[in-house]
């Protein structure tokens, strides 16, 4: 599949301003042309902004890719219930940082893309949920909030608008991956145990405290204020067909110069890592997880694959969050697999059997494997295990669990195989356990 790069420079529209610190600040916000796009929607009628983002094609940056606008259509137009909107800053997948950043150099215009999508959507309530650890970025989120209330922003009447009533609070996490998932987030910000709901209902019908809600991460709402004010044109001229726009892929690992990097959706992987500086020492590529761990590695040979999801799954993997690990040829594929299949395990709510039993099965066999105690029907269990988790529990956690380890052993079985073979790890470069 050839992608459909419609842009032929590099914008960052997204990040222009983030080495600027008054940036940050309502004041050097607005100097910039924040708070104009809110004013813009607030002209137009609430469905005209949905349906706008809907024909922008603007995708969820939060993992799952799913179209922003539709999303915000699903919220009941005729209701006597308050609704909610989440921003879901809860970035506890490894290899991901560009949500910290967001909080921490522009969370005004995260906060102008809520305040867009409550006109849209008749909410009058926002939570941003915050992952525990993020103690920084949820003060600067919080020191934000209060200066568009001191500004009337925000509370009665935003901007002058009569009747556009909207409060923004931020929630602190308490340190689970499970709370990223958004019907476990729901639980969580309710003060209840972070375990995902069985759907239907889905959100938009009962969701945050009863109340139809909508959750979006809030990379997602960065990107609204852009497409209103600049046009559905602009927005779909940048990136590829089908995943429209920019994101911003943090690459980590074996790379001279990690980092957040806003690119067009589609840039290939291999333009990415020269911007990282590429691989370190001059080493040699082995492989590339390309948007967290929970998302099957791409081996060296795919380096010339445009990043985004239509051609990501082509190659059995997706962008989830733009979260990219690299891995040099030093790189043990079995301590990786040990790595990844310790996180699910430990972080597995416990509420699905498969779940809870599946990711400590793939840790144990993974941990016999990289001691030198494996044995070759290891390999035939564990390359059974995935079909066995995905699609079989409440929410996707237990694929995510599934795919990293299945892709681990369909690129780089000849590791697993030479671990048993040899009874200790052929790597001796390799990062230690």
């Amino acid at each position: 599949m050839t992608p459909v790069i419609t842009t032929p420079y590099v914008t960052n529209y997204l990040t222009e301003h983030f080495a600027d610190d008054g940036y940050r600040t309502l004041k050097g916000y607005e100097a910039k042309g924040g708070y104009q796009a809110i004013r813009k929607a607030l002209r137009m009628e609430p469905d005209d902004v949905a349906a706008a983002v809907k024909e922008s094609g603007l995708r969820g940056r939060g993992g799952a890719g799913f179209s922003c606008g539709l999303k915000w259509s699903f919220m009941p137009k005729e209701t006597d219930q308050m609704k909610v909107l989440i921003a879901n800053a809860d970035e506890s997948e490894p290899g991901s940082f560009k949500d910290r950043i967001i909080l921490e150099r522009g969370p005004h215009v995260m906060l102008e893309g809520i305040l867009i999508a409550a006109w849209a959507t008749g909410s009058s309530r926002a939570y941003i949920y915050v992952r525990g650890e993020y103690a920084h970025p949820a003060d600067c989120a919080e020191r934000a909030i209060e200066e568009l209330y001191r500004a009337g922003y925000l509370g009665r009447n935003c901007f002058g608008k009569k009747g556009f009533d909207v409060d923004i609070y931020v929630h602190r996490g308490a340190g689970a991956y499970i709370c990223g998932e958004e019907t476990g987030l729901l639980e969580s910000l309710e003060g209840k145990k972070g375990q995902p709901r069985k759907k239907p209902p889905f959100p938009a019908q009962y969701g945050a405290f009863g109340l139809p809600s909508t959750v979006n991460n809030i990379e997602t709402f960065a990107h609204v204020p852009f497409i209103i004010d600049r046009g559905v044109d602009w927005f779909r001229g940048i990136g590829t067909e089908k995943s429209t726009g920019t994101t911003i892929f943090g690459v980590s690992g074996h790379v001279e110069r990690p980092g957040l990097f806003e690119l067009p959706l589609g840039t290939p992987l291999r333009e990415i890592l020269g911007h990282a500086g590429g691989v370190r020492h001059g080493r040699a590529l082995k492989g590339v997880i390309p948007g967290g761990v929970s998302m099957p590695i791409l081996p060296a040979s795919d380096l010339d694959v445009p990043m985004a999801d239509e051609f990501l799954a082509e190659r059995g993997t997706h962008l989830g969050t733009g979260g990219m690990v690299v891995m040099d040829e030093t790189t043990c594929m079995v301590r990786v697999a040990c790595v990844v299949s310790y996180f699910f395990r430990d972080e597995s709510c416990g509420q699905c059997t498969q779940c809870r039993e599946g990711t400590g099965w793939m840790n144990r066999i993974c941990q016999r494997i990289e001691e030198g105690r494996g044995v070759p029907a290891d390999l035939e269990v564990l390359g059974d295990l995935p079909g066995m988790l995905e699609g079989q529990t409440i929410c996707a956690f237990a694929d995510a669990a599934a795919w990293p380890i299945g892709g681990l052993l369909r690129h780089f079985r000849d590791d697993f195989e030479a671990h048993i073979r040899e009874r200790k790890c052929p790597f001796p470069e390799s990062f230690e356990l």
